[in-house]
């Protein structure tokens, strides 16, 4: 029998009796309707994960957390994704991939050729929207480390940030000579994808100067959502754990 797994994020303690997030509790007894005494797996999204029991069900649920299971999903290879916002679920559909395929973090952004355009509270509810997923691809996918999805940045802003913070720097480029396969890899990787229509010009000179290396996925040109995750999944097969 498959275990539900949760993810709750509050301090979880092996021994302790916990109340559960209205959102959990609702889908645990309303849902599933899991009786009181049904097991569970329930993980923080920082690393912890522990076995725990159904003790009280209803609104106001609550989970008595047992032993804590060590858990080694997290890829080794440490990947960040920089994507140019795109249009209706295809964002959606590429964080949530990108979670199931070991990305460390997620920086939505915005560039000149971005079809996506959100006042502040828009892009408020999408961040929240975007980490749910995150979190929801997590209990899929057996993970307990939820990876954020940081606000929205400008692509100027993201390139000097990445340029400090990242070992290695890609970015697409169907005419590089250079492969995937054929790089070396030390560190960590940031992945820079754009939107749908492209990077001006002068949005990948901006790249070039700080120091993204242009990659080539092929003679194919694939759509922003297909051109990320076949990148992840190259670079988790030959550097990581796929």
């Amino acid at each position: 029998m498959r275990i539900t797994r949760i993810y709750e994020p509050q301090a979880l303690t092996s021994g302790a009796t916990i109340a559960l997030a209205e959102q959990n509790a609702a889908h645990l007894c309303k849902v599933l309707r899991l009786q009181e005494g049904a097991p569970l797996q329930v993980f923080d999204g920082h690393g912890h994960e522990f076995k725990a029991i159904l003790v009280k069900s209803g609104k106001n649920a609550a989970i008595a957390l047992q032993e804590e299971i060590i858990n080694t999903r997290e890829s080794p290879l440490v990947t960040i994704l920089g994507q140019v916002i795109s249009r209706g679920d295809k964002m959606d559909f590429t964080i949530q991939k990108a979670v199931e395929l070991g990305i460390h973090a997620i920086y939505p952004l915005s560039s000149a050729r971005c079809g996506v355009k959100l006042d502040v509270k828009r892009m408020e509810r999408k961040l929240d929207a975007w980490q749910k997923i995150a979190a929801g691809a997590c209990e899929q996918c057996g993970r307990a480390v939820v990876p954020t999805v940081h606000p929205l940045m400008d692509l100027a802003n993201f390139c000097s940030y990445a340029q400090d913070a990242f070992e290695l720097r890609l970015t697409l480029d169907p005419t590089a000579s250079v492969r995937l396969r054929d790089l070396n890899v030390s560190g960590s990787i940031c992945l820079l994808i754009g939107p749908e229509g492209g990077f001006a010009p002068e949005e990948t000179t901006l790249a070039t100067e700080h120091a993204f290396t242009g990659v080539s996925l092929g003679p194919r040109i694939l759509r922003t959502e297909t051109a990320a995750l076949t990148a992840l999944s190259i670079l988790g097969s030959h550097f990581g754990d796929l």
